[in-house]
């Protein structure tokens, strides 16, 4: 890779505690950008739908009676109430307010009077629909409906994790994780697309789960590819079996910008990360677990126990003592590491991440 020919600072702390800045990514970055909505397990039957938000705006998926995942904004059309809360199964939905009822396809079926309206067309009125894809069984949405498709920002992300888990299609969560942290989500989204503090830090992931010496994170479209060998099977805090496909001994993560990430330990382990804003001071942590079909495992279960205890813990200290420095008079950006070879100790993900952030806000 190459390096600049001079160094880069990092950005300005008013790029994380600045509240306008913020709000302006609100309206911005994340409302242009591919969001993660859920997993399709939680839409295996028709009728299926959950409420989420995105970018400060309240959505829902559903399923319709021709197996299609169709998002909309959770509103109905009539006096703006919200049409659905959490999670269930409707064959038609039904606003709470007035009973203004839609079909699965967001087209206006019926509501209480309105033939005595003069004029009154209910084809013209259906609910706002948001752009959706399934990604290798999860589904992310994007406000921008002239966006590019997933594919042409991630390229080649989906072909990698199917060769990686190759039984991804069949997966299912069976354990979430939520960890709430008190920063600014990209302070939190930086420290994850860096392993610089890793082996200073993560004594249990440095030597239980992977090869620091090996490890490299490198831009591949909008996605950041973390890539490293698995630590010696004597050393690894659970069992692996290398013999599982010709993936089974390296260790992959695949960042989609700006607030999700696919991981998979060696062994073939998916789990993934997602980012919920709160506010520009806090953002709430997903750690999500899978198996084949959501059959129960101890060692996924265990795993999942160690990096929270661990790793996860060990993140939560470091990015709220980052957030605290940036609001602290005396910090100056200080210049990124960035080693032409790559590598653990260079943080070439980082000035490639912190380039998104800026073009985020367009400052």
């Amino acid at each position: 890779m190459n390096a600049p020919a001079s160094p880069v600072l990092s950005l300005e702390a008013r790029y994380y505690t600045d509240p306008d800045i913020f709000k302006t990514e609100q309206d911005g970055v994340l409302a242009r950008t591919w969001q993660f909505a859920g997993h399709v397990s939680q839409l295996e039957n028709v009728g299926d739908y959950f409420a989420f938000s995105v970018a400060g705006q309240n959505l829902f998926c559903v399923r319709d009676k021709d197996g299609e995942i169709r998002t909309f904004y959770n509103v109905c059309q009539h006096r703006a109430h919200e049409l659905v809360e959490g999670a269930g199964n409707a064959k038609l939905l039904v606003c709470p307010y007035h009973a203004w009822t839609y079909d699965l396809t967001g087209a206006l079926r019926s509501g209480p009077n309105v033939k005595s309206v003069p004029g009154f067309d209910r084809t013209n009125i259906c609910l706002t629909p948001v752009r959706s894809e399934e990604f290798c069984g999860f589904i992310f949405v994007n406000l921008d409906s002239d966006a590019a498709c997933m594919d042409e920002w991630f390229p080649g992300v989906r072909r990698e994790l199917s060769d990686f888990v190759p039984q991804i299609k069949s997966l299912k969560p069976i354990q979430w994780v939520e960890v709430s942290e008190n920063c600014n989500w990209k302070v939190s989204i930086e420290n994850y697309s860096e392993c610089y503090h890793c082996q200073l830090n993560h004594p249990t992931f440095a030597t239980g789960v992977v090869k620091p010496e090996t490890y490299d994170i490198r831009p591949q479209g909008y996605c950041l590819r973390h890539t490293t060998e698995c630590q010696n099977l004597d050393a690894m805090s659970y069992p692996v079996d290398l013999d599982a496909n010709d993936f089974a001994g390296s260790y992959s993560s695949w960042f989609l910008w700006p607030l999700f990430s696919f991981q998979v330990y060696p062994g073939n382990v998916l789990n993934t990360y997602h980012w919920r804003l709160v506010d520009v001071d806090r953002v709430v942590v997903w750690r999500g677990w899978y198996t084949v079909n959501g059959e129960p495992s101890e060692t996924i279960r265990d795993l999942a126990r160690q990096d929270r205890e661990t790793t996860v813990e060990e993140d939560i200290h470091l990015v709220e003592s980052v957030h605290r420095g940036l609001k602290n008079r005396g910090y100056k950006p200080g210049p990124l590491v960035i080693d032409p070879r790559g590598g653990v100790a260079s943080e070439h993900s980082i000035l490639a991440l912190q380039q998104w952030m800026r073009e985020g806000v367009e400052l």
